[in-house]
């Protein structure tokens, strides 16, 4: 799928403000860094509330940050009037982590019109992976989000 290379920095910064005020992310505590074209990073800072019995973060928090790393990972592929969901999620956990930061990095391995395909790594603060995974996700039309300026800027 061709799509516009030139996102809008005033676009991206307006997307970024929206996730980053989100009730869900808010309530996880997880922040969206940046947002490119086929690659996008998220961070938690981790506290009690990320943690399972055993005292290690929730595999679910993994899950979902793999999840949204994904998502933003493909986002800008998308038409400006387009939102995503993702069709599946597979993952693996490679590493416990109890405090700290992680850190996912999502990449996009292939945009398509209506299915993409993404891949994400979470990493601890000494760069030790912790959990990777993949994903499907399928292209809405009508379901974009709304921000006051054009997404893609025109090439010069």
């Amino acid at each position: 799928m061709k799509q516009n290379p030139f996102p809008n920095p005033e676009y991206v910064d307006g997307i970024m403000k929206i996730v980053n005020k989100s009730p869900f992310p808010n309530h996880i505590a997880m922040k969206l860094l940046s947002l490119e074209t086929d690659r996008a990073e998220l961070e938690i800072k981790l506290n009690k509330n990320h943690l399972q019995a055993y005292g290690i973060v929730h595999g679910g928090v993994l899950a979902t940050m793999i999840d949204t790393a994904t998502f933003w990972a493909v986002y800008l592929r998308i038409p400006e009037d387009a939102g995503l969901v993702n069709i599946d999620l597979k993952l693996n956990y490679l590493k416990s982590v109890s405090s700290g930061k992680i850190k996912a990095v999502g990449a996009c391995i292939r945009p398509g019109k209506t299915i993409s395909y993404a891949e994400a790594t979470i990493f601890d603060e000494s760069g030790d992976r912790v959990a990777h995974g993949t994903s499907s996700l399928m292209t809405l039309p009508g379901k974009g989000l709304k921000v006051e300026v054009p997404k893609f800027l025109s090439p010069a």
